[in-house]
């Protein structure tokens, strides 16, 4: 049975305002981003700039330095994502096709530390860092990133759908483990490896708690870090502040929306597998 005309335009009405309510802040921070100092500031406070301006983006780049921790994230958000994709794979693959003792506990026990708030590991893990001469320092802000038990369990829910058949094949062809990781298994999961890169991608360029403990140095900032110290500075430029919260936004949702088919399918494929 079909449904209605009304019933199709009443969903597509409600679908439309939802969607435009959740443009309408990202689309005002952009044209506020635009705006001249003090245009923000009225009352009511305009949708659009009267006259757009960059001076705001130029004086971030050249007065600010923000380019400098715009580079910080950057970096330390691919540097993550490539470390924990291959750690998180290997351990992911390994607990879902591969036998050895204590597989099945050891995968368990993992689990149970989801339930572990990050925070409450953060004091440990500082002064594990301070030990070994890593505050302040990219590797210290990379550390807590090379693996996570969620990515892990993503990747080994995912890894359950390959066909034990089809590695069997390969071992009897005489292919070693590595050949059959690299050839046939990475291959086949690349749609959680995309997801997992996204998740991976995000949580380190949106990351404040962690960069804020760990870095001292002004050099070492990353860009959420920095935009905070600058709100501290620029209480009232609201609109340089939009500016900075553009720069923030647009390189990761560039990434989502290029890789938006990959990572819808890592989670539909992986939310079935048990």
């Amino acid at each position: 049975m079909k449904p209605s005309l009304s019933r199709v335009l009443l969903l597509n009405g409600i679908m439309l305002v939802a969607g435009l309510l959740a443009l309408f802040p990202l689309v005002w921070m952009v044209a506020v981003s635009l705006m001249y100092p003090g245009e923000a500031s009225a009352f009511p406070p305009p949708f659009l700039p009267q006259s757009a301006t960059i001076a705001n983006y130029r004086e971030l780049f050249g007065k600010e330095g923000i380019g400098r921790y715009l580079f910080n994230s950057l970096l330390l958000s691919s540097a993550a994502t490539l470390l924990s994709l291959m750690f998180n794979v290997s351990a992911g693959y390994a607990f879902a096709k591969l036998r050895f003792r204590g597989r099945d506990q050891l995968f368990r026990t993992l689990l149970g530390a989801l339930v572990i708030p990050s925070q409450v590991a953060m004091l440990p893990l500082f002064l594990l860092l301070k030990q070994m001469g890593l505050v302040n320092s990219y590797a210290g802000v990379l550390v807590p990133a090379l693996a996570s038990v969620f990515g892990i369990f993503l990747v080994r829910q995912y890894a359950l759908s390959v066909p034990d058949a089809l590695l069997e094949a390969a071992r009897i062809d005489g292919a070693s483990e590595w050949r059959i990781f690299r050839s046939i298994v990475l291959p086949l999961l690349t749609p959680i490896l995309v997801t997992l890169a996204i998740f991976t991608f995000l949580g380190t360029w949106n990351d404040f708690m962690w960069p804020l403990i760990v870095l001292t140095d002004k050099d070492y900032y990353t860009l959420p870090v920095a935009l905070a110290s600058l709100s501290r500075e620029h209480v009232q430029d609201n609109e340089l502040m939009m500016a900075g919260s553009v720069l923030t936004i647009v390189p990761v949702l560039l990434i989502f929306l290029v890789l938006q088919r990959y990572y819808i399918q890592g989670l539909l494929v992986g939310s079935v597998k048990g």
